[in-house]
């Protein structure tokens, strides 16, 4: 069976292709999962990726997920909850079901893959292995555009806590909050003029910021239960 494979959702952009792709470079070998298919991800397979196809919303994809880890790896060296979605109360959909649709994206489903997944981790032969959940700025503050985004982004940070308690010290388990890493490539300059306005940095945090964040927390041997902020002073505005 497969052995050391850090888990990471949500690669097939942004953010998780990043942390997929430096990983591998480094021989870091990943487990990814995506939801819709890009050409990039066949440069992550090429690089030695074992890749799955899931969608959170959907309960059988989520449980083949599940059980094709347990069965395929002896130990996770961590899982790092990149996947996410973005919902507003402006969009189409009812209320009842954005929250239903944010709660399970980043609460719901990481839940039940800490606790699927935990005995892989408990096994992982390092003298620990991680979980890590990559949250979001507004956890702390809310939203008035995106009210069940943020809430479940914070119930994400309790996820955090509960599972720092529950799964130490074999397995350390925190959290990133990040307020603004990288720009998308549709974004106006007036909404970039704004957003750059609001952190003391004056500047996108890049996806490098975010890699070295999570390695800080790989590496350390004692950072268990912490939300890291990575906001560009952004709470001093």
């Amino acid at each position: 069976m497969k052995t050391g494979y850090t888990l990471i959702t949500g690669i097939g952009r942004r953010a998780g292709f990043h942390l997929a792709r430096s990983f591998l470079e480094r021989g870091m070998p990943v487990i990814g999962t995506y939801r819709t298919e890009y050409r990039r991800l066949h440069k992550l397979e090429g690089l030695g990726a074992e890749l799955h196809q899931c969608d959170f919303n959907d309960r059988q994809s989520v449980d083949h997920l599940i059980a094709a880890i347990k069965s395929g790896h002896g130990d996770l060296r961590g899982i790092i909850h990149n996947a996410s979605q973005w919902l507003g109360e402006e969009g189409e959909l009812p209320a009842n079901e954005v929250i239903e649709t944010m709660m399970r994206v980043h609460a719901t489903i990481p839940y039940e893959l800490n606790q699927s997944l935990a005995p892989l981790l408990e096994a992982h032969s390092g003298p620990h292995a991680d979980i890590i959940h990559v949250g979001d700025y507004v956890s702390s503050r809310g939203s008035r555009k995106h009210i069940a985004y943020a809430a479940s982004k914070a119930a994400q940070d309790n996820l955090t806590l509960s599972f720092a308690q529950k799964l130490a010290p074999k397995v350390k388990v925190n959290s990133v909050a990040p307020a603004l890493l990288a720009f998308n490539d549709d974004d106006d300059e007036a909404y970039k003029k704004k957003a750059l306005d609001k952190s003391l940095m004056r500047r996108e945090g890049g996806l490098d910021e975010l890699q070295k964040a999570v390695d800080f927390l790989f590496e350390s041997q004692y950072i268990t239960g912490r939300i890291l902020p990575l906001d560009g002073g952004r709470h001093l505005r």
